[in-house]
């Protein structure tokens, strides 16, 4: 299969401008792209413009490149419209697999054949998504994570109609542009990262629901704990350094039954009303009256924070 150039890659169609396609149009730009975007509700042209304004300042110390220019994006209500003259293509619509299968068609049908449409679909499998395209072999999803101008990660699987030369550019594309991409090597539903974050919120609502751990104390444990080793190292790698010098052969070895006697212990709760309540006032009481503006500006200069943090440790170590 035959692929445009990635060095040729000069305007990207972003559909759906919600708040992951407003995050992928905000970092597209700040890539030095053009961004044609599309979206049914007129409303969502206001919404986006803001949101790339409010988002700039925050992308500049992400790498952002000198020619990157907010102005470089054109609004459109046809998604086909917007794809046209597009070299890549980032999906984003409502989370509906009907409206998605049409809209890939739509924009599938107008594109030159090597041209890779991505979709950031949260839950299909891509083999569901392609059904309807004329050039299935080219349909991928890239899976950003929330928000998605700020968190490296994307998601890359395809789906049993899709060439492998679509899933290895676009790994190559979303490396290229500054991303972290990692290859799922089949597909399963909630893709890999979600079902990591499902499990570990199953057990949070298990344990809460136990009476064994307040809302506020159950998030202050794994933010302060674990998740301050995660934002680096993965399990796997924090089970290899609890292995001092044996690594991970040695917890292994030392730990392994205890893992599994653990697993068979972990919850499976139900979400009922009042744990649904529960939770909910658990977590309104965790924000301090603070508005949603206020929450998402905090959560984002963090994630900023974090990764310059981490760049600098990486530059005195290199």
């Amino acid at each position: 299969m035959k692929l445009i150039d990635q060095s040729q890659v000069k305007t990207i169609a972003v559909l759906g401008t919600g708040l992951i396609g407003a995050g992928w149009t905000a970092w597209y730009l700040s890539r030095g792209f053009t961004v044609r975007a599309s979206d049914a509700d007129p409303k969502r042209e206001a919404f986006l413009r803001n949101f790339v304004k409010e988002a700039w300042p925050l992308l500049k110390p992400l790498g952002m490149v000198a020619n990157a220019d907010p102005g470089r994006l054109t609004f459109h209500a046809d998604p086909a419209e917007a794809a046209r003259g597009s070299d890549f293509v980032q999906e984003n619509v409502f989370e509906r697999l009907d409206l998605k299968q049409n809209v890939l068609a739509a924009v599938d049908a107008v594109l030159p054949p090597d041209r890779v449409i991505a979709s950031s679909t949260s839950s299909y499998p891509p083999s569901d998504l392609q059904a309807k395209c004329k050039h299935a072999e080219r349909v991928v999803v890239g899976h950003p994570f929330n928000p998605p101008h700020l968190i490296p990660l994307v998601e890359v699987v395809g789906g049993r109609k899709t060439d492998p030369a679509a899933v290895d550019w676009s790994m190559a594309f979303y490396d290229g542009i500054g991303k972290k991409a990692i290859l799922l090597k089949k597909e399963i539903v909630g893709h890999y990262v979600n079902r990591v974050q499902e499990a570990i919120f199953r057990e949070m609502v298990h344990c809460v629901a136990e009476g064994i751990v307040s809302v506020e104390d159950a998030d202050i444990g794994v933010a302060y704990g674990p998740g301050l080793r995660w934002a680096f190292m993965g399990p796997a790698f924090t089970y290899h350094m609890a292995g001092g010098p044996g690594g991970l052969a040695y917890s292994f070895d030392h730990f392994g039954p205890d893992i599994e006697k653990n697993w068979a212990d972990l919850g499976n709760p139900k979400l009922t009303p009042e744990l649904m309540k529960t939770f909910i006032e658990g977590t309104k009481a965790e924000t301090g009256g603070k508005s949603y503006p206020e929450l998402a500006a905090w959560r984002d200069q963090c994630l900023v924070a974090i990764q310059g943090a981490l760049e600098q440790v990486a530059k005195k170590k290199g």
